[in-house]
């Protein structure tokens, strides 16, 4: 089932989302849905904040975003082929390596892309929905992705890694958002 994607002002975007225990809903059904909302809005990542559930969830599939690269741009990424993973209750144990740019957008912020920096590398420990835990080391667009996608989870979006007077000068796009004053392709539900 495609579900309303949340638009940036609701407030579910700024909560930080709870753990998740074994059992506790019907979470086979859910991931299924967040796959399926995530590719009917052309994302390579989603949280389940952004579906309005402000649980610890997030999908991540950078194999369909280096299917979408030439040859050419494909070779410059050290982390091709890409994941596609579901992450369950994540935690960022380290994040390394030269911070560096790259355009950034979001589905609940819609029309919007900036350049933010963050860290090449990531180490995090996170629970499959198989429920086995897992420590991994990601790199590149894949680490790139997921910081995207946790950030979610701590309440957070890319905007907030923007300078003050670049969040500035968005301010009124931003507006607009908030107030269903932007059309979009996929299914989505404003804040007022």
């Amino acid at each position: 089932m495609i579900l309303p994607i949340i638009a940036y002002g609701n407030p579910v975007l700024r909560e930080v989302a709870k753990p998740i225990q074994q059992g506790q809903f019907e979470i086979a059904a859910f991931i299924s849905s967040m796959w399926e909302t995530m590719y009917a809005s052309s994302g390579v990542g989603l949280a389940a904040p952004q579906v309005n559930h402000s649980i610890r969830l997030f999908a991540v599939d950078t194999l369909q975003l280096f299917n979408s690269m030439d040859e050419n741009e494909r070779t410059t990424y050290p982390d091709v082929p890409g994941i596609k993973t579901v992450f369950i209750n994540a935690t960022i144990l380290d994040q390394s390596g030269q911070p560096w740019g790259y355009s950034e957008g979001c589905l609940s912020i819609p029309k919007i892309h900036e350049e933010v920096f963050r860290p090449d590398t990531i180490r995090m420990r996170y629970t499959t929905e198989q429920w086995e835990v897992k420590e991994e080391v990601f790199s590149g667009l894949t680490a790139r992705v997921i910081q995207h996608e946790y950030d979610h989870l701590e309440g957070k979006l890319f905007i907030d890694h923007l300078t003050p007077l670049k969040r500035k000068l968005l301010k009124g796009k931003l507006a607009d958002i908030a107030t269903g004053k932007v059309a979009v392709d996929y299914k989505i539900k404003f804040a007022v």
